[in-house]
């Protein structure tokens, strides 16, 4: 008797059909039993967007993008109503000079307080230097940021020229600190006598805190301070291109998440620092390294083909396990286009760095800060204005999702919520 080959090797297929058919069913078994072992999840809509929650961990529900959560278009600037109709007086009394400092975290902060001087004194605002960590690292303030753009904005406020007049003696003029976030009550209480008596002063704020939360104390936010802090500073033109080449570069490696991108702000030498291992007044961690924000990203279900930018100046071998998890991590020399590199990375300043760190982190699709500070302030706070609550803090455990948003976003009590309605 003879066999039709066609028979057998039908047989044959249908055979492995059928075992391949158990091993689905098997395995559909095992993750629906693992899933109910582990807890029910529970859907949460949080900005418009929907996460998961299951075990404290956030994840993906169907018909959602997974852990990235979209845009939130509907807040806008409440200080154009605000702001006083007055004409600014073209003869000053007096000039008010001040430099910005320690990297763009500050310089907000900064500019904000010496305009809040100026205005309430009546005097004319300078623009400022820019000063680096190092002696002698200064550049002008139209090295890195669009003076035209500032003048332009502050114009019904406060005049503001590009240099002090060579009559005014630099001799002549006090120098005042005042807290970050001054008031007018300040001015008037402990700045006003002295400017009356010299005509001319300078401008150094000091920071009681690097936290900028709301508080029941502030009242309402002055409305040039909010146009200050969120309406005035930009970055050059060729600084803004520059630091939008390196995003577009971001969202083409991220052609599998529809273009999205996490920004991490990891720096080795914040880390490496005794405080930053302590914990601070509620018993969490302060600061994070690569390890405990990949093992972090994963946990909330970021795929590892996710793209990510840290802040840390070169590639560390530290940071090698996170690019083990997250191939697609990324320092700014690998995304910087070539032609622009000997002018913004291989220089003894880090002011083109700071700056560019800073921009990147606003609008990144995620923020993830590993160190606690005022760049997570201001970050978040720029991230408000532009619409981009996406900001989520490591903790090594969690019950909700609000666990992981920044209790800025989540408890909407960010400085910038006052300036924004």
């Amino acid at each position: 008797m003879g066999f039709d080959l066609r028979q057998v090797v039908a047989g044959i297929l249908t055979i492995t059909m059928f075992v391949m058919l158990g091993q689905m069913l098997h395995r559909d078994y095992y993750d629906s039993l693992q899933e109910k072992v582990q807890g029910d999840a529970q859907d949460i809509e949080f900005e418009g967007s929907k996460v998961a929650v299951k075990d404290g961990l956030v994840g993906t529900v169907e018909g959602s993008k997974g852990p990235w959560m979209e845009d939130n278009t509907d807040l806008n600037p409440c200080w154009p109503t605000l702001l006083s109709d007055e004409a600014v007086s073209s003869s000053s009394k007096g000039y008010v000079t001040f430099s910005l400092t320690n990297g763009p975290e500050y310089h907000i902060s900064q500019i904000t307080d010496a305009v809040m001087v100026a205005k309430h004194l009546g005097a004319t605002l300078v623009l400022p230097d820019i000063r680096g960590s190092k002696p002698g690292d200064e550049k002008s303030f139209e090295d890195i940021y669009d003076a035209d753009k500032l003048i332009k904005s502050l114009e019904n406020v406060v005049k503001v020229v590009k240099q002090l007049p060579e009559e005014v003696s630099l001799r002549n003029i006090a120098i005042v600190k005042v807290p970050t976030r001054v008031t007018e009550d300040y001015i008037k209480e402990h700045i006003d006598s002295v400017f009356k008596s010299k005509g001319n002063i300078r401008v150094a704020s000091y920071f009681p805190s690097v936290n900028l939360r709301k508080s029941s104390q502030d009242g309402e936010t002055d409305p040039v301070a909010c146009l200050a802090m969120f309406g005035s500073l930009e970055l050059q033109p060729e600084v803004n291109a520059v630091a939008e080449a390196m995003v577009e570069r971001l969202r083409t490696h991220s052609r599998k998440s529809g273009g999205r991108f996490i920004a991490v702000d990891l720096r080795i030498d914040v880390l490496e620092k005794k405080n930053c291992h302590t914990t601070g007044v509620t018993g969490s961690k302060t600061c994070y390294n690569a390890q405990e924000i990949a093992l972090f990203l994963r946990k909330l279900g970021f795929a590892s083909d996710t793209t990510i930018y840290l802040t840390q100046p070169r590639w560390d071998s530290s940071l090698n396990i996170l690019k083990d998890i997250f191939p697609k991590t990324f320092t700014k020399e690998a995304i910087m286009p070539a032609s622009k590199r000997s002018k913004y990375l291989e220089t003894e300043s880090s002011e083109y760095e700071n700056v560019i760190d800073f921009y990147i982190s606003s609008r990144s699709d995620v923020f993830v800060p590993a160190i606690s500070g005022l760049f997570y302030a201001n970050t978040v706070g720029k991230r408000i204005a532009l619409g981009k609550p996406q900001v989520l803090v490591p903790a090594e455990t969690s019950g909700l999702a609000t666990d992981f948003i920044s209790p800025y976003i989540s408890k909407k009590n960010h400085l910038a919520y006052s300036c924004f309605c």
